[in-house]
């Protein structure tokens, strides 16, 4: 069997259709469709069942798709060990972080990455969505969320707090909310989910079980998946943010930002820190080397940040 169309049939699989395939590796439909239907006319069975939308291996198809990516696998790590023989660390790694955690904590880290690895090609994606990492070719992904999906591997790194915060400025002129539902009342400057309604929940000490929860649903003033432009809103005074506390601990320590509800435990996008990497897809040196990397360096920080 030719190595090339065992890759395009593992490639087809993991894409999920034949369009998404086709874009990922660069060709038209037609072509990959012309590519399959040419293996399962070699091997003299049906690999896949075709919908508009999806593709199924059948029971011969999954069998074939487990081998070939065993077989990729070890193809890649061979090529990689007579690559690197006698040479430095080398590879190519897509990253994809969230677009604050990046700015404000990440950018320092991958430098330093580069830095010790200079021939590790790195190429980051800032990012919010919690995408298909096989899709977006992505090797490995950090998000901020509740839950992690089950098609990924999920690597905790810590627990993730959310500060509600507004300037001394917006404070002289609006009385500071003392429940979370009084955030309704509000310019709220804050990050918004694409095509939802962003909720805030918060818990906090008292009622039967020692703990009162409560949510509400906010319509922001000023939304933008960029941190640092929002964090500049709320500092002139437009509002009141709501920031993972990496993105505006020295603003609090200088007093530019005044923490409100801190009776409160505050979530709005997700709890967690996590790492994410796809559980079929071989990974190389060069992206064992960033995940131990980012693991240990994060797990380092992280303790210090929180209140």
């Amino acid at each position: 069997m030719d190595l090339n169309a065992l890759r395009l049939f593992v490639d087809i699989v993991d894409a999920g259709n034949l369009s998404a395939a086709a874009r990922k590796l660069k060709m038209t439909r037609a072509n990959v469709s012309y590519r399959l239907k040419a293996l399962e006319e070699e091997l003299g069975v049906q690999l896949l069942r075709r919908t508009t939308r999806h593709v199924e291996p059948t029971p011969v198809g999954a069998g074939l798709y487990e081998h070939g990516r065993n077989i990729l696998g070890e193809v890649a790590a061979a090529n990689a060990l007579i690559s690197n023989m006698g040479k430095s660390l080398q590879g190519h790694v897509r990253l994809s972080v969230p677009t604050g955690l990046g700015h404000s904590l990440l950018s320092p880290l991958l430098v330093r990455f580069k830095q010790r690895y200079p021939d590790i090609t790195l190429d980051v994606v800032f990012d919010n969505r919690v995408h298909n990492l096989v899709s977006e070719d992505v090797e490995v992904a950090l998000r901020i969320i509740s839950t992690p999906p089950d098609s990924v591997v999920a690597t905790e790194i810590g627990a993730v707090d959310w500060i509600v915060c507004a300037a001394p400025a917006y404070l002289a002129g609006h009385p500071a909310p003392q429940a979370l539902g009084e955030l309704q009342s509000h310019a709220i400057v804050c990050a918004s989910p694409v095509g939802q309604k962003l909720k805030a929940a918060g818990s906090r000490a008292g009622g039967a079980d020692g703990e009162v929860r409560e949510q509400v649903v906010l319509e922001p003033t000023l939304s933008s998946e960029n941190f640092a432009f929002l964090k500049e809103a709320v500092l002139a005074g437009l509002g009141v943010g709501i920031f993972p506390i990496y993105a505006i601990g020295a603003e609090l320590d200088s007093g530019a930002l005044v923490p409100l509800l801190s009776d409160y435990r505050i979530s709005v996008f997700g709890s967690k820190l996590y790492m994410l990497t796809m559980p079929n897809r071989y990974q190389t040196l060069a992206t064992r080397y960033l995940l131990n990397f980012l693991k240990t360096e994060l797990q380092a920080v992280w303790p210090r940040l929180h209140r």
